[in-house]
């Protein structure tokens, strides 16, 4: 169900309702807060729980409240193997005594874990509604392989009062495989970025990466690990090397456990128009995204990949994979292009369409950006609020 999202004034009954929000961690989810802030103007009485918090991010200090519920730890139950890692969640049980001490009227549970377990074995007790947020689809974490797993989420779902998604592959991983009804699942992209939460203080001065660098530049932004895909994106490189393009920069912001042997493949592949950033922080991401002229998710699969709106919010055309959930703010051709990032040269191919146009990206970059104007915090915290109150009249 797609709710409209009208700027109206709030039912003093729902701002003056309780919301929690179970997250059993938050470590890398600093492009919550816009959202949370948001939120939190409309429903006063809102608090964010997790086991893992890495603090706010600048500029969103103390604008929603977070209660720490122990430490969550993740075990890995299997090998990388270039996609995700299916682990086991260990979250604090002591969620229950939080939820019983706050009393909240709605809950917004982060997919299928044990605290939205929990959340809905006390629904009975606590009178409370339970929401669930499902990211997005991706073949490790829709379990269709897995028939306990499914049997489980299907009974879960028949106890919740509704669902959200960012995308419409989620909506109808809810609505046909969980069998959730139709008229509770809203699906709309509610991740999304704040341009101003990334600049943070520093505008939109240029990294000394990216000045005097070749253009165009392609910027890559996430874990340098093989589900990401960036040994794919040289593969690439080495492509368009082998084509005679050469006049362009590729930079890297992030750092994982493969980062070394990324550096040396692309040593191996003799580019050395690759840019080696690091880590950034979040607040200083958006002088990246500024600063380059088009971004690249060649991500093996994620469920649904902000990064991917971060760079439309900043008028940038995106060359995303077909793996990624956010694939679906692509229009093919338009703001950019998808790409099937096991195919180095179709990658490579669309790469060297900016490189031979340059007025492509900026032609391209104007179209994303009329493509995320409608998806700004302010538009998702009025969705939610909505969402709240359809599910506390159920």
């Amino acid at each position: 169900m797609h709710l409209p999202h009208p700027k109206i004034a709030i039912d003093p009954k729902v701002a003056n309702l309780k919301v929690a929000w179970l997250f059993p961690s938050l470590a890398l989810g600093s492009y919550w807060h816009p959202v949370f802030s948001q939120f939190t103007q409309r429903i006063k009485q809102t608090k964010i729980f997790t086991g893992d918090w890495t603090g706010f991010a600048p500029g969103f200090e103390n604008t929603f409240t977070v209660e720490i519920v122990g430490e969550t730890k993740f075990i890995s139950t299997e090998a990388d193997t270039g996609k995700y890692v299916r682990n086991i969640t260990v979250a604090s049980p002591q969620i229950i005594q939080h939820l019983l001490r706050f009393k909240p009227d709605v809950i917004f549970a982060s997919g299928f874990s044990v605290w939205t377990l929990l959340a809905l074995l006390l629904k009975p007790i606590a009178s409370w509604r339970v929401i669930v947020a499902y990211e997005g689809c991706s073949p490790a974490f829709d379990f269709l392989d897995d028939p306990i797993r499914l049997f489980f989420r299907r009974r879960m779902i028949q106890f919740t009062d509704a669902c959200i998604t960012n995308s419409d592959a989620g909506q109808t991983y809810l609505i046909d495989v969980l069998k959730t009804q139709p008229e509770r699942v809203f699906a709309r992209p509610y991740e999304v970025p704040d341009a101003a939460a990334l600049l943070g203080r520093i505008k939109e001065q240029e990294p000394a990466a990216l000045k005097e660098a070749p253009r165009p530049v392609f910027l890559f932004v996430g874990q340098l690990i093989p589900r990401k895909g960036l040994h794919l994106l040289i593969e690439a490189c080495a492509v368009l090397r082998s084509w005679g393009y050469q006049d362009y920069t590729l930079v890297v912001v992030g750092d994982g456990s493969d980062r070394h042997q990324l550096e040396i493949l692309s040593r191996d592949r003799e580019l050395d128009n690759i840019r080696w950033e690091g880590w950034v922080a979040y607040d200083e991401l958006g002088s990246y995204f500024c600063n380059a002229d088009v971004f690249i998710l060649p991500t093996l699969e994620d469920t649904w990949g902000m990064v991917v709106l971060e760079s439309m919010v900043f008028g940038k055309p995106v060359l995303c994979s077909n793996h990624a959930g956010a694939v679906e703010m692509v229009a093919d051709g338009e703001n950019g292009y998808v790409i099937d990032p096991n195919d180095s040269k179709q990658l490579a191919d669309r790469m060297s369409q900016f490189i031979k146009d340059p007025d492509l990206a900026k032609k391209m970059g104007e179209r994303s950006q009329q493509m995320i104007e409608k998806y700004e915090p302010e538009s998702v915290a009025e969705f939610l609020t909505q969402v709240v109150k359809f599910a506390h009249k159920r």
